[in-house]
């Protein structure tokens, strides 16, 4: 069916957010390219990009409605109907899933009362699964308003939600003291996080980010050891040649192939369907 003309912001509203999206224009050499962050400032207002955000987007940036909608319904960050004041995310791509993340998740929708993408009745908390963070050494990890919160398990996360819909303080593993989604979302349009220590880092890459670079640097590693591939193999044990039961996987080095072994080179390629 169509739909009626979004509704205007209220003056005062429009006043200042055009006093900010003037702001926002004159970092941009083309005004189209200040899309992203002035939906994120129209987001930082009601807490979602509504229709009366669009409009305001396509108005200030002369573009029509539909491309606006086209930008705002691809990127997930950007929120299509209203939600809580902490976004909580749960990763649920691979390590984090299997280290736990499937477990929070499910323990946090029975919890909250809730499903994925949806809003606590108090409307303090949105939970959704979220993909990867970059943050596999930490798996697995809850985000809050983008906020880490690392090596969680179902009861700590428990203890989270609980945490934010009381009211009570909760600290990040690391990054920025947290704020509201509102407050979140002024920050990724652009404009400074002005809390005193906001910007001030609290954390880094973890232990195990950091093996592989300092191997890449010939840095000596405490206890260093090589892996055997078979357990229980001793490292010195001489190469053998499989049973027929036995599978040969990438593990099993050395290999002889065409491409280290020209004496063996690959025979002919199969027709299809052989």
């Amino acid at each position: 069916m169509p739909q009626l003309p979004a509704t205007p912001y209220p003056a005062e509203v429009r006043a200042r957010l055009d006093a900010d999206a003037k702001e926002v224009l004159a970092r941009y050499p083309g005004s189209r390219s200040a899309l992203l962050p002035l939906l994120h400032l129209v987001q930082s207002e009601e807490g979602y990009v509504s229709r009366t955000g669009m409009a305001f987007c396509a108005e200030t940036l002369d573009l029509t409605t539909a491309e606006v909608t086209a930008v705002a319904t691809f990127y997930s960050m950007y929120r299509r109907r209203p939600s809580g004041d902490y976004q909580v995310g749960v990763c649920t791509n691979t390590l984090c899933a299997v280290m736990g993340g499937d477990a929070i998740f499910d323990t946090l929708k029975e919890h909250l009362g809730v499903g994925n993408n949806e809003t606590t009745e108090d409307g303090k908390v949105t939970l959704e699964h979220i993909e990867c963070n970059a943050a596999c050494d930490f798996a697995p990890v809850v985000m809050v308003n983008w906020e880490f919160f690392d090596n969680q398990t179902p009861e700590s996360a428990t203890r989270l939600v609980d945490d934010l819909i009381a009211g009570r303080t909760v600290e990040p593993t690391r990054g920025a003291p947290l704020c509201s989604y509102k407050e979140t979302a002024r920050i990724l349009a652009g404009f400074p996080d002005e809390r005193p220590g906001a910007v001030e880092p609290t954390g880094g890459a973890g232990p195990a980010s950091l093996i592989g670079l300092k191997l890449a640097k010939g840095e000596a590693l405490p206890k260093a050891r090589v892996v055997s591939p078979r357990a229980g193999q001793p490292r010195d044990a001489q190469p053998h040649d499989p049973s027929p039961s036995e599978h040969l996987s990438s593990h099993d080095a050395p290999q002889q192939t065409s491409a280290s072994d020209p004496e063996h080179p690959a025979g002919p390629a199969a027709e299809e369907g052989e």
